[in-house]
């Protein structure tokens, strides 16, 4: 018997945009997959091409873009589909939430009434049940008095309950598949954990496979069941969540864990961070992207930082259950700093952890 197509399967993928100072690879050669009822969480530094993957799987990208390789919804391929037959998909089959929902709302009309609009166009209801839908929506997200909020705007609502709104939205039409992009930036602490604890009751309500994309190791820690690294537009590690927060294989990754402030350590131990600047991506380095700000390879002999800023390396197996590691000495990062492996430079003294 066959085995059955994940939900969401992206092989390759490449984006590339035309600028008047050349090509800019803003992803590439991305692959991942996302089964029904888990999440994948995707980190990385700003630019690092996250927000970029999740337009391209959603086919949101206009202007001179060029989209390649694969993506397919529960086997059926989505890349180079006519727009008019995507738009049939986006929405009610995958759906996304936008880091920012008060530029995502329209200001003229009411909540209720984008919600209905949307619920609308892919079931072809009548205004009577599609204004139900959305009332009930706003109900199901936690929004108190839904028939009476759904008659108000935007701007009457809350940073952290138009955040719930535009989760309405994107689930009013049962979509199986959820992309979450910042989904609590700008919210407090309270909220975003609220915000969070009602996507994964929604996922187990209903199934979804969901995406998060955030900067957050503290989110990805406590919602993914996987997580996808990305430093320069390109893949540095893949790895179970617990796998990979235990054992990070990739320098860039040990480098975030590291960065996190801990209740654990004594407050006078300065808070370590990763030198330089994330690399252009109009002229990308022929080795590896992480080279010149990696301690594993600025430690090693001459052969290593060869090796590594000549080289670049291609997502390998790292240990078991699928991991993957773009690194040529995977696993050196293993050791926080203080131990046997190379580690990144602490803060001026002063600020602690």
């Amino acid at each position: 018997m066959a085995e059955a197509a994940p939900l969401l399967a992206v092989r390759d993928l490449r984006v590339t945009f035309t600028t008047g100072r050349g090509t800019v690879r803003a992803v590439d050669s991305i692959g991942f997959t996302v089964e029904a009822g888990r999440t994948l969480g995707i980190v990385g530094e700003s630019g690092s091409g996250k927000s970029v993957t999740s337009l391209a799987v959603m086919g949101l990208h206009r202007g001179p873009v060029e989209v390649g390789g694969s993506v397919a919804l529960a086997g059926r391929e989505l890349t180079g589909l006519p727009e008019r037959e995507l738009a049939k998909v986006r929405g009610r089959r995958m759906a996304m939430i936008f880091q920012d929902p008060l530029s995502s709302l329209h200001p003229y009309y009411t909540v209720g009434e984008q919600i209905a609009e949307h619920y609308r166009v892919h079931f072809k209801a009548g205004r009577a049940a599609a204004r139900k839908r959305a009332v009930d929506m706003l109900g199901e997200v936690g929004i108190p008095e839904p028939g009476r909020r759904a008659g108000e705007y935007p701007h009457q609502f809350s940073g952290g309950m138009r955040q719930r709104a535009m989760i309405a939205m994107a689930l009013a039409c049962e979509p199986d598949l959820l992309i979450a992009d910042e989904p609590t930036t700008a919210l407090d602490v309270t909220v975003q954990a609220q915000i969070l604890e009602l996507i994964a009751r929604l996922q187990q309500d209903r199934g979804l496979g969901v995406v998060m994309i955030t900067h957050d190791l503290g989110v990805v820690a406590r919602v993914a069941h996987e997580v996808l690294v990305m430093y320069g537009g390109r893949a540095a590690e893949q790895a179970p969540a617990d796998e990979l927060f235990a054992d990070p294989a990739h320098p860039y990754t040990r480098g975030l864990l590291d960065s996190l402030p801990r209740l654990d350590t004594a407050d006078d131990v300065p808070l370590p961070f990763i030198p330089g600047s994330p690399p252009s991506l109009l002229a990308p380095a022929p080795g590896c992207a992480f080279a010149p700000r990696c301690p594993v390879a600025a430690a090693g002999p001459d052969d290593r930082r060869a090796r590594c800023s000549g080289e670049r390396p291609e997502p390998a197996p790292y240990g078991t259950r699928g991991r993957l590691a773009a690194c040529h000495f995977a696993g050196s990062a293993a050791t926080s700093p203080g131990g046997s492996a190379p580690g990144f430079p602490s803060t001026a003294p002063g600020v602690s952890r």
